[in-house]
């Protein structure tokens, strides 16, 4: 018996085509029989292996989770863990700005998901976080990478920084600023994804310094009133 001309289907395969569309072509593109079309198969063939399109961008979810690389939290030094993380994060939705849409508003099931949000949240407490600030935190930092792999600052200005004068003058300043920095306008949606990231964590490290410096304090205050005490006691 000869072999078959190509791949048996299985929920990967679909799963990594649905994918490539998205990358592709866009959300729109994405319907059953453009896949199976893509795929080389009848319809209903896919429904043997995913239930529906909703069940297809579920698993579509699952590859991109695969994608974030979740050991820089394991490290040491909590600020370089988390910002590697989330610098790692954005780079996966870079690759796939057209699964956002789709795929961020889902449910948080796939178990690689919630290991990630889990290690994300770990990771925030061993900072000093709360539970409660941790869960705030891992949200603004969903929202920064997100937000700035599914938009772009820089693109929305077409023209060149002079181009804005003299209506906004303020605007054509700020760009022509940019652009004299670094790597210019071209690199300017890096630079503001990094400065939300810094204040973010500098934030968290100037909470850390706090809460170090409350049991301090309050030794200090313990130590001169028993010493206080002391001296009491001999008068």
């Amino acid at each position: 018996m000869g072999r078959p001309n190509r791949p048996l289907l299985n929920r990967g395969i679909i799963a990594r085509m649905a994918l490539e569309l998205l990358d592709q072509e866009g959300p729109e593109a994405l319907r059953m029989r453009t896949l199976a079309e893509r795929l080389g198969v009848r319809g209903a063939s896919l429904y043997h292996h995913v239930a529906s399109k909703d069940d297809v961008l579920d698993a579509a979810s699952e590859l991109i989770n695969e994608e974030i690389d979740l050991s820089p939290l394991e490290g040491p030094e909590w600020r370089d863990g988390i910002a590697s993380y989330a610098r790692g994060y954005r780079q996966v939705y870079l690759r796939h700005p057209n699964a956002i849409a789709l795929v961020a508003r889902r449910r948080v099931e796939a178990d690689k998901a919630l290991r990630g949000y889990d290690a994300l949240l770990a990771a925030l407490v061993g900072a000093g976080c709360t539970p409660a600030r941790a869960a705030e935190v891992a949200a603004a930092i969903d929202y920064l990478v997100l937000g700035s792999a599914l938009e772009t600052f820089t693109a929305g200005f077409a023209r060149s920084p002079d181009g804005y004068r003299p209506d906004f003058p303020a605007l054509a300043d700020s760009l022509a600023g940019a652009a004299a920095v670094g790597t210019g306008l071209a690199a300017l949606d890096d630079r503001g994804f990094e400065l939300g990231l810094g204040l973010v964590l500098d934030g968290l490290a100037a909470q850390a310094q706090q809460a170090e410096q409350v049991p301090q304090a309050a030794e200090a205050d313990e130590a001169a009133k028993a010493a206080e005490t002391t001296r009491s006691d001999r008068a």
